[in-house]
C-alpha cells in the first residue's frame, strides 16, 4: 500500500480547547492557541480528540473548531479531526460534516463504552474509512474504550486504502515493531 508521506504533517499537537467560566468555547483563545503551534513549529494539529475534551463539545462546536483551525492555518499545516462517536452512522455523520468543514484527516476512536469485539471494531473502522475520502488515523486507547485493537485486527485494517496511521496509547512497543514490519501503517 503506497501513501503520500506525510498526510498528516510531520510534528502533530493535539489541542486543548479553551473554555470560558460559562462552559461556552473561548474562541479568540483557541485561535491564539492554533496560531501560537503552528508558528512553533507544527504542521500537523488534531482538535476535538480527548485532549480536546471532545466529551463535553457539542457537534457544532466540533465542526465549528475544524473551521476555525482550517482558517487560522491559511494551509500552514494539517487540519486532523478527532472525537467520533461509540455509534457508527453518528461518527460517520461527524467525520463526513468534518471533511465538508475544511478536514485533512480523521482520527476515528476505538467505540467507548459498548466494548465492540475485534470483529465488530473491523466493522465499525472498515465503515467510516469508507465514508470519506480523507485519510484515517485509528486511535487505539483502551484506558479510556475498554478494548484494544489488536494485532490481528490491525493488520486487517492496514488493508483498507484510507486507514494509514495509529495513534497508540496502549504503549505496548513489541506490537507496534510486529505491526510496523508488516504493515505501511504510520505510528
Amino acid at each position: 500500500m503506497a501513501h503520500p508521506q506525510h498526510p498528516f504533517g510531520h510534528v502533530l499537537v493535539s489541542l486543548i480547547t479553551p473554555f470560558h467560566a460559562d462552559g461556552e468555547v473561548d474562541w479568540a483563545a483557541t485561535e491564539k492557541h492554533i496560531d501560537d503551534c503552528i508558528s512553533s513549529g507544527a504542521d500537523g494539529i488534531v482538535v476535538t480528540g480527548t485532549t480536546g475534551e471532545t466529551s463535553t463539545l457539542t457537534d457544532p462546536e466540533k465542526l465549528k473548531l475544524v473551521e476555525v483551525a482550517k482558517s487560522v492555518s491559511g494551509g500552514r499545516a494539517k487540519i486532523i479531526t478527532g472525537g467520533g462517536s461509540n455509534e457508527t452512522a453518528h461518527a460517520i455523520e461527524l467525520y463526513r460534516a468534518s471533511e465538508r468543514a475544511g478536514a485533512d484527516g480523521v482520527m476515528i476512536v476505538t467505540p467507548y463504552y459498548n466494548k465492540p469485539t475485534q470483529a465488530g471494531l473491523l466493522t465499525h473502522f472498515r465503515m467510516v474509512a469508507d465514508a470519506t475520502d480523507l485519510p484515517v488515523i485509528l486511535y487505539d486507547i483502551p484506558g479510556r474504550t475498554g478494548v484494544p485493537i489488536t494485532y490481528e485486527t490491525l493488520l486487517r485494517l492496514a488493508k483498507h486504502p484510507n486507514i494509514l496511521a495509529v495513534k497508540d496509547a496502549k504503549g505496548d512497543f513489541s506490537e507496534v515493531s510486529r505491526v510496523l514490519n508488516q504493515t505501511d501503517l504510520m505510528y
